[in-house]
């Protein structure tokens, strides 16, 4: 189903950007938003939850049976990186 005006569908590509960009934690940014990563809280946050797990893993060891997550952010992230064969 489409939408009924031209206005509608303004309307909701606002909210989802805002959305996307203000509330969706991605994957390839380690769960922070994008505005999180572009306005520098990204390292603050990704910190914060680094310290968290090395402390959980300091309390109970016994549950960690490898090295806790990396909590870096790339350097570049792609939408729809080409690979070698589509090139």
């Amino acid at each position: 189903k489409g939408f009924a005006t031209l206005e509608q569908a303004r309307e909701w590509m606002l909210g989802f950007v805002h959305w996307y960009n203000e509330q969706h934690r991605h994957s390839a940014l380690n769960y922070v938003t994008p505005t999180q990563r572009h306005n520098g809280e990204a390292a603050r946050i990704l910190e914060r939850r680094r310290a968290t797990y090395e402390r959980a893993r300091d309390a109970h060891p016994e549950r960690w049976s490898g090295p806790i997550r990396d909590f870096g952010l790339p350097e570049t992230v792609t939408l729809n990186p080409e690979t070698a064969a589509s090139c």
